[in-house]
């Protein structure tokens, strides 16, 4: 028996307006339209759904009425309850998201605030980090997506973006003398790894002069002269010289990659992905 919302509708009515006249203006149909209903909704059931009250002068349903008066409720209310539910905005799907604490500052922030104002039904959750706890969180499961600074193909990625990576410090005068003074990261991050890797196989002394958990702390300390660095040509600032001397060697690029934690994403993450592939290396080159 396939289930008419529409005849169980006139039939509620019916009942709990005790009559045929008053449920046609409730379901805005003509009596004889509700009569037909009600007498095709009984030949579907094959029962006898309403009687006659002889006590109001109406009709009441039978004790089979009585019975598919309280399924007709339940569906009646399901239905409508769906019906509001597809009415109703989908809520926005969140995509996490993990950024290097080190890449591009106020750029790629305005980046991400523009995408979140045009695709409302997103919710961008954004956290920053060292490359190394990003890819233990994006192991874990907790985010769906991370930009890390890596060794160059170190690993299968979404897309990848080549950094070329300096020498820098205060000025083209600027003495360095041993133990050499670097300005660096957190242990971690790929460029202080580079820094102290290439000085010891030189063989060169070095200590640790500054140490900051943002880029524009080991801007300002190689700008104001405190030490050397190893930064992406794209982080230098004015006031920054390529440092080009003898054990200071050349440093092969390394590269900026968008990974994920699952190999299918769900539309949403794959919508970020698109984005950020296709707007990420504008501001590697910017």
């Amino acid at each position: 028996m396939k289930m008419d919302f529409d005849l169980l509708r006139t039939f509620a009515a019916v009942v709990d307006a005790g009559g045929f006249t008053r449920a046609a203006e409730r379901v805005h149909l003509t009596q004889s339209t509700v009569s037909l209903q009600i007498k095709k909704l009984e030949s579907a059931v094959g029962q006898r759904l309403l009687i006659r009250d002889r006590a109001t002068g109406g009709v009441r349903p039978t004790e089979e009425g009585d019975i598919l008066l309280s399924y007709a409720r339940r569906l009646l209310t399901i239905s409508a309850e769906a019906a509001e539910a597809l009415r109703q905005p989908p809520a926005p799907k969140t995509v996490r998201l993990g950024v290097p604490e080190d890449f591009a500052g106020r750029r790629l922030i305005d980046l991400l605030s523009g995408f979140a104002r045009s695709s409302p039904g997103i919710r961008l959750d954004t956290i920053s980090g060292w490359s190394t706890g990003l890819r233990r969180v994006l192991d874990n499961g907790d985010i769906d997506l991370a930009l890390i600074k890596r060794e160059a193909g170190d690993g299968p990625c979404i897309a990848s973006w080549e950094e070329r990576l300096v020498w820098v410090c205060a000025g083209q005068d600027a003495l360095v003398e041993e133990p050499i003074p670097l300005a660096v990261f957190p242990p971690g991050c790929i460029y202080r790894e580079r820094a102290i890797r290439a000085l010891e196989a030189a063989g060169k002394q070095w200590r640790i002069a500054y140490a900051s958990q943002g880029l524009m702390g080991v801007q300002a300390a190689v700008a104001s002269g405190l030490g050397v660095s190893v930064l992406p040509v794209n982080a230098l600032l004015s006031d920054h010289h390529i440092l080009q001397a003898e054990g200071f060697p050349e440093q092969p690029c390394s590269e900026l990659a968008l990974v994920s934690g699952t190999r299918r994403l769900h539309r949403a993450a794959q919508t970020v992905a698109d984005f950020l592939v296709e707007q990420v290396g504008q501001i590697q080159t910017a």
